[in-house]
């Protein structure tokens, strides 16, 4: 199968297409189908497997089921990395070991390819005693500096950018600092932050009353709920961020109350988890279920969606027994409540098809009618799981009187009432960012289309990015029926055309039809006022959204996708002449000492800001990459914004033949302290340790030995004037 465009390409090569150093990989994305069908299908009776193997094959041509990426990416592929996309972590505690320990597991967890979340409303108040060693507490804020830097650096070892959900209760007494992070464009930067909101505290606004905040049931002191709501709305239309849980209704809508609370959400929102829960995620894909689109005729395949729900429930829950698990805790939160997340995609393109406009009234009416024959025929599946393997390990019939299962028709619940279920939980809507792409961009989750041409920007494994053009799937079917002709404008709604209400009343027809949460963001023009952007949250409260995420146009945050061609970037010129500064660093790999000159310029409000850097040194073994490493990075500077993550990058740079000891604190490699250096530079800070007397670590390969450029061991030497490797024979003159 040949990809709709080159960005869906692009996508499957670089994050889900197996291809390894040795042995054969996947030559087409029908391979990555068949290595996906056949590891899932392992799960099954060895009589069964041929014919399950079959059918998950059919589900998954044509782009028609999308599991989640980390099944895309890892089924089948031999990799130490787990199945599912994103964890909830387990509940942090209140002292010094258990904390760090907790940083340990979410490592493992991102390092293996999951998504975290955490609550860090255990962790006790900035201020607050801390018995025994006679100091204060630093509060939760500062520990969540410590798993920002260690996201940070699993990132700087791996493809996939970490994934992290800070969550924090609204009655903390650091809530006002939490709610006010996100405004310094440099902290947190691996987190997404969401408030957990009760309904105590919406009736506290409702009435406006006063707020206690409190830690482990002490008052420590009181604010009023309106000007805590007004700062928490303030600081989201300034900055995006934070969300809002609502977390009584999370809970108290919940298949599995009877067995858990539910404490924090996956990173993107969709997943309300307890203590070690994990995500495990798949869309249908409805875009490609619309018979005859543009037709008068045109209509969603509710036979081939039932169909479908039931080889994707199979599907999802054969990777439970087949993933691995970073945690062994994780692993029994999985198999004792086997929860699933099954959702959709291309529910704005479908709409298109059928000629219904995205957010009217005739469109959450089908939203409702589609989500509701999807989750009705995932509990079937799940009930007839269930007859065929057994119940979930925690399986409780009173199930039957939690909300969501109350709501399904007669014969569902009769057939649960029998069988059981053999998922705790069901149906759920993720964002399905870069599987939509995959599936030739289809509009994503249940967002509307964002613009059918627009321009994205790509991140690169640099931390840059790079902009490209792309059609939405809708369009590109319209082009070609039609040709060039004009689309009916009627149903080709873009989310610039929408209110925020439009939003509200799907995210809130499909809530009432998923089992966990959704995935969604709420766009809001730049102009709102903003009495009417805090009402949109209480308005979603009321129509019982669990959570909320906006998005506004901001300075801070910038944009991933816009409208139009990009924009040619905007580059300052060159004064005559520059102030800067220069520093020195001795490093024992070299005969001569190397020099770093940054220069700065002066913005039109007087601010400095770094212009262009220089690395010299009369070593020219470093030439290249010293020449290279200064026009890239000069080019950065000159486009302005925040540079701060260039230090950062630099700073994660390790030299696998060691580092050195630079005033008393290692430094990885020589480009690290190029990063130490920019990081002081940028913080104005005059002198540089950089340029004391280094030594190399201990215990690390002596720095004069070079690196075989084959085998990477140290094991090189100079032979008659030619370098040649013991390890593995290589030869720089052979």
């Amino acid at each position: 199968m040949a990809f709709d465009n080159p960005l869906a390409g692009e996508i499957w090569a670089s994050k889900y297409r197996f291809n390894p150093h040795d042995g054969e990989g996947d030559a087409t994305v029908e391979a990555t189908w068949r290595r996906v069908a056949s590891t899932l299908s392992l799960a099954e009776d060895p009589a069964l497997r041929s014919t399950t193997q079959a059918r998950f094959l059919e589900a998954l041509r044509d782009h028609r089921f999308l599991p989640a990426g980390r099944i895309l990416a890892g089924a089948g592929a031999g990799r130490k990395v787990t199945l599912f996309n994103c964890f909830v972590m387990g509940r942090v505690p209140d002292d010094l070991g258990g904390i760090f320990a907790h940083v340990r597991e979410a490592a493992l967890t991102l390092q293996q390819g999951g998504g975290v979340g955490m609550d860090f409303s255990t962790v006790r108040p900035s201020g607050a005693a801390v018995l025994g060693v006679g100091a204060d507490a630093s509060g939760p804020l500062s520990f969540m500096d410590v798993w920002d830097a260690m996201c940070r650096t699993i990132l700087s070892a791996g493809q996939r950018r970490g994934a992290m959900m800070g969550c924090l209760r609204i009655d903390h007494p650091d809530i006002e600092a939490f709610i006010d992070a996100k405004r310094d464009p440099r902290r947190f930067r691996n987190f997404n932050l969401s408030v957990l909101t009760p309904d105590a505290f919406m009736a506290a606004l409702e009435a406006d009353a006063d707020w206690p905040l409190v830690f482990e049931g002490r008052q420590v002191r009181t604010v009023r709920a309106s000007e805590l709501w007004r700062r928490l709305m303030q600081a989201t239309y300034d900055a995006a961020e934070p969300g809002v849980i609502f977390i009584d209704q999370v809970n108290a809508r919940n298949n599995l109350d009877y067995c858990e609370t539910i404490t924090a959400s996956n990173p993107c929102g969709e997943q309300m988890l307890p203590p070690y829960g994990a995500c495990l995620l798949g869309s249908i894909n409805l875009a490609r279920l619309v018979t005859s689109p543009f037709q008068p005729g045109a209509e969603l395949d509710e036979e081939g969606l039932s169909e479908l729900a039931h080889t994707a429930v199979r599907m999802l829950d054969n990777v439970i027994d087949l993933s691995r698990y970073p945690l062994k805790a994780q692993e029994k939160e999985a198999k004792t409540k086997r929860r699933v997340g099954l959702g959709v995609t291309g529910l704005a393109d479908a709409l298109v098809f059928c000629g219904v406009p995205y957010g009217s009234d005739a469109a959450a009416a089908l939203t409702g009618r589609w989500l509701g024959r999807l989750q009705r025929e995932a509990y079937r599946a799940s009930a007839a799981l269930a007859e065929e393997k057994g119940a979930f390990p925690l399986y409780d019939p009173a199930i039957l009187e939690r909300p969501n299962l109350r709501a399904l028709d007669p014969q569902t619940r009769e057939l649960i009432a029998r069988h059981g279920l053999r998922n705790g939980c069901l149906t759920s809507i993720a964002p399905t960012g870069t599987t939509s792409l995959l599936a030739g961009n289809v509009s994503s989750g249940i967002e509307p289309v964002f613009a059918y041409s627009y321009t994205r920007k790509i991140r690169q494994p640099d931390g840059s990015t790079r902009d490209e053009a792309v059609e939405d799937y809708a369009l590109a079917v319209w082009k070609r029926l039609h040709g060039e002709a004009p689309p009916p404008e009627a149903s080709f709604v873009s989310a610039q055309d929408l209110a925020p209400s439009d939003h509200l009343r799907m995210q809130a027809a499909a809530q009432r039809h998923v089992d966990s949460s959704i995935s969604k963001t709420i766009n809001c023009p730049e102009d709102i006022a903003f009495d009417a952007f805090q009402n949109v949250y209480r308005e979603a409260y009321a129509l019982g959204c669990k959570g909320l995420t906006t998005y506004r146009p901001n300075a801070i945050t910038g944009s991933v996708l816009s409208v139009g061609p990009p924009p040619e970037p905007k580059l300052a010129p060159r004064p005559e002449a520059l102030d800067g500064a220069t520093y020195k660093i001795a490093w024992p790999d070299s005969a001569h000492a190397t020099y770093v000159t940054i220069n700065d310029i002066a913005d039109a409000d007087g601010r400095r800001r770094p212009f262009e850097i220089f690395v010299n040194s009369k070593n020219m073994e470093h030439y290249a990459w010293t020449l290279g490493l200064t026009r890239m990075v000069s080019a950065v500077f000159r486009r302005g914004g925040d540079v701060s993550f260039v230090a950062e990058e630099l700073k994660a740079v390790f030299d696998p033949r060691g580092g050195a000891w630079l005033g008393g604190r290692y430094v990885p490699s020589l480009l690290a302290a190029i990063g130490g250096i920019l990081e002081r530079h940028l913080g104005g800070a005059a002198a540089s340790p950089a340029a004391a007397e280094p030594h190399a670590a201990p215990g690390a390969p002596p720095l004069a030995a070079a690196a075989c450029p084959r085998c990477g061991g140290f094991d090189l030497q100079r032979k008659e004037g030619c370098d040649a490797c013991l390890s593995c024979g290589y030869s720089k003159c052979g």
